[in-house]
């Protein structure tokens, strides 16, 4: 195995033990036996704890952009309604026990500015993605319907955990049609 692939299992076994048992749940002991690296390995590429939660909430909004991007165009008739679908399809496959980027915020909250200031500048972009969404359609409040949308799939999210993610999703994507007619 070399660094790189290495460094991957390492960030691919964390990311799932961090997102199954939370931040706290986990020791670097599991991680180092889960993801078959010694422990020298693992802190060449991550000298610590902190850093490694860093690089995972990292890799993972790269991916939820990624996502969403694939799933949206700009250029179609409601990209809104795309972009709640797209967030609800990542919820059932990537998200189904809650938001990883909440999960940061409440574990590190007033601990490790990095950590939390990655966490809460994922749902700053969120916003202005949909904030730009609006402009490109030619919104007359974008910065309303940007809020609303956000807070939507915010909802959405943590509806997730009470009625799965197909159901949220469903409703969410009814209140996003109701909100994209009623603005001009």
């Amino acid at each position: 195995m070399n660094k790189s692939v290495k460094r991957e299992a390492i960030l691919k076994v964390a990311e799932r033990l961090f997102y199954e048992h939370g931040f706290k749940g986990v020791g670097l002991k599991q991680i180092i036996s889960e993801a078959s690296v010694a422990t020298m390995t693992l802190y060449n590429h991550f000298p610590s704890k902190e850093n490694l939660v860093e690089e995972v909430l990292k890799q993972r909004e790269e991916r939820y952009w990624a996502y969403l991007d694939s799933h949206v165009e700009m250029d179609s008739d409601s990209p809104f309604v795309l972009a709640v679908e797209a967030h609800g399809r990542w919820l059932k496959e990537q998200s189904y026990k809650g938001d990883m980027f909440l999960r940061a915020i409440e574990d590190y909250a007033g601990t490790n500015n990095d950590i939390e200031n990655i966490a809460r500048g994922h749902k700053f972009k969120l916003l202005k993605y949909l904030q730009k969404l609006a402009q490109k359609k030619g919104k007359d409040n974008e910065q309303h319907l940007a809020n609303q949308l956000t807070l939507l799939l915010e909802g959405t999210t943590s509806m997730t955990t009470l009625i799965g993610a197909e159901k949220a999703t469903e409703y969410s994507i009814s209140i996003a049609r109701t909100l994209v007619k009623h603005t001009s």
